[in-house]
């Protein structure tokens, strides 16, 4: 019998999950995670019938090995939470024949994912069971590849202005801004298409065999099929119901609608019931995750371990307690907290540094002004000597002689034009304001070098700390081996 299953996930840390294990586990492998420090070994793993990777034009061709890919995608990533990949798995049909369904969904790959500039990668699943479950998987990076082939952004900010055009600060000082997804790769618009394009596919190659089965994207709900049925009315009853008359057939649809809705109301109470408790259950039968203090001691913990001296336990100390003191003082409490603080450390010294470069922009056009206005003042006796010749003979040979100075002069009196009088003479008071001005942009730049000084020593100490915390992190996990738990997905 013909059915229909695709569905689309994402792999992200938050979860415990790592992509690695992931891809090795879809193509049946056994791959090196460099990120975790470990073998994900799914070399035993049945069913596993056609793997292979697809590459848009501008990916290198690297990425080809799938250790390669993979850990370049978790190396790519910093985030201890970061999203990872798209996974999608999509049932096959047991009408086609194995060769067949591995040609469609190849073309499918190809067509829908990989035209639109991703990698995929690509396995199919055929387990031996009494029910033929034939499937497969496409697993898929988030960050989309440049055209110089290396890892682009995965969203952009977009700054929210005011009615003047210029950026909005929050309460904290910092620019309001949206992320904007710099594809729509994971827009649910994208997947609708997706899912609807491969019931089409797979129709089509059914209409090519001459086989009636054909199977429908949409959900039972969405096609009514839980529902209850409506009674047929006729033109006489719609007629009647149009005038205001009540019927029994229009009476019984009306009761019948109502249930419908309450049906879809109780079903939509009911999912998010189940989600939730399925959720807290998952939760529960977790380790849970040490909070910010908890890593700073295990991290102390471990580095008395290794020392050897009381100097160097005293230096481990000492350096525990600068990081508590810092968390302390400026309030930060959770992993979550210290990443947000770093991320605001970074906005602002990156906020300051186009400050910085559009003030040394304005001095440097105000130091441009001043320069023209010296070639003005030293090149103007040229000029007029040149004007005093009344024979083309005399007036030709002394432009030879001065041609660089009469050159100076006249680019300097175009490019000053907006300033000079009819006399073309530029007054002493225009080019003082201009070095006042230049002056008072000068002390400003001084300041904000000053300002980003200090938010630089703020940045740099807190990605000490963030590396300290993400590294214990990542070693408590591996002793409680979470990755390897909750990467392995259930097969269907």
């Amino acid at each position: 019998m013909a059915l229909y299953h695709f569905h689309a996930d994402l792999i992200h840390r938050s979860k415990g999950q790592a992509v690695v294990a992931a891809a090795a586990y879809r193509a049946g492998e056994k791959l090196y995670d460099e990120y975790y420090g470990n073998d994900a070994d799914y070399t035993k793993k049945g069913g596993v019938v056609y793997t292979e990777i697809f590459l848009p034009s501008q990916a290198p061709a690297k990425y080809k090995g799938r250790t390669t890919l993979w850990n370049a995608v978790e190396k790519a990533e910093k985030h201890p939470k970061a999203q990872l990949a798209y996974s999608y798995d999509i049932a096959l049909q047991n009408e086609l024949t194995l060769e067949e369904n591995i040609a469609l969904a190849r073309r499918f790959v190809q067509e829908q994912f990989v035209a639109k500039g991703m990698i995929a990668d690509f396995a199919v699943h055929a387990p031996d069971k009494d029910v033929p479950n034939p499937h497969f998987h496409v697993l898929c990076p988030i960050r989309p590849v440049l055209e110089n082939g290396q890892w682009g952004e995965k969203q952009n900010r977009e700054y929210v202005l005011d009615e003047q055009g210029n950026r909005v600060r929050d309460e904290s000082g910092a620019y309001v801004f949206k992320a904007v997804p710099t594809t729509d790769w994971g827009q649910k618009e994208t997947l609708a298409i997706w899912r609807e394009e491969w019931a089409n596919y797979v129709n089509r190659a059914f209409e090519e065999k001459g086989l009636s089965c054909r199977i429908d994207h949409r959900s039972n709900a969405e096609r009514g099929m839980d529902e209850l049925p409506t009674v047929h009315e006729g033109p006489a009853v719609r007629a009647m119901e149009a005038k205001g008359i009540v019927t029994e057939k229009g009476e019984l649809n009306r009761i019948i609608r109502k249930l419908n809705a309450s049906l879809r109301e109780i079903r939509k109470k009911l999912r998010s019931v189940l989600d939730w408790l399925s959720e807290i259950k998952e939760k529960m039968q977790e380790p849970q995750q040490p909070g910010l203090g908890q890593l700073v001691a295990l991290y102390l913990s471990k580095r008395n371990a290794g020392a050897w001296s009381s100097a160097g336990k005293l230096s481990n100390l000492k350096k525990t307690s600068d990081i508590v003191n810092y968390l302390t003082e400026n309030g930060i409490r959770t992993v979550e907290e210290l990443h947000e603080r770093a991320d605001e450390a970074y906005r602002a010294a990156s906020d300051l540094n186009a400050q910085v470069k559009d003030v040394k922009a304005h001095i440097k056009a105000f130091d441009d002004q001043i320069q023209l206005s010296l070639y003005l003042t030293e090149y103007k006796p040229v000029i007029d000597k040149l004007n005093s010749f009344h024979f083309k003979g005399r007036r030709e040979k002394f432009k030879q002689e001065h041609e660089k100075e009469i050159s100076f002069y006249y680019m300097a009196a175009r490019k000053l034009k907006g300033h000079l009088d009819k006399e073309m003479n530029l007054s002493a008071s225009t080019v003082a304001a201009w070095k006042k001005q230049r002056t008072k942009l000068a002390q400003q730049v001084s300041e904000l070098t000053a300002q980003h000084s200090a938010i630089y020593a703020e940045q740099k100490k807190l990605l000490d700390i963030q590396r300290i915390v993400d590294n214990t992190l990542h070693e408590w996990e591996r002793e409680h081996g979470l990755v390897r738990r909750k990467d392995r997905p259930a097969e269907r």
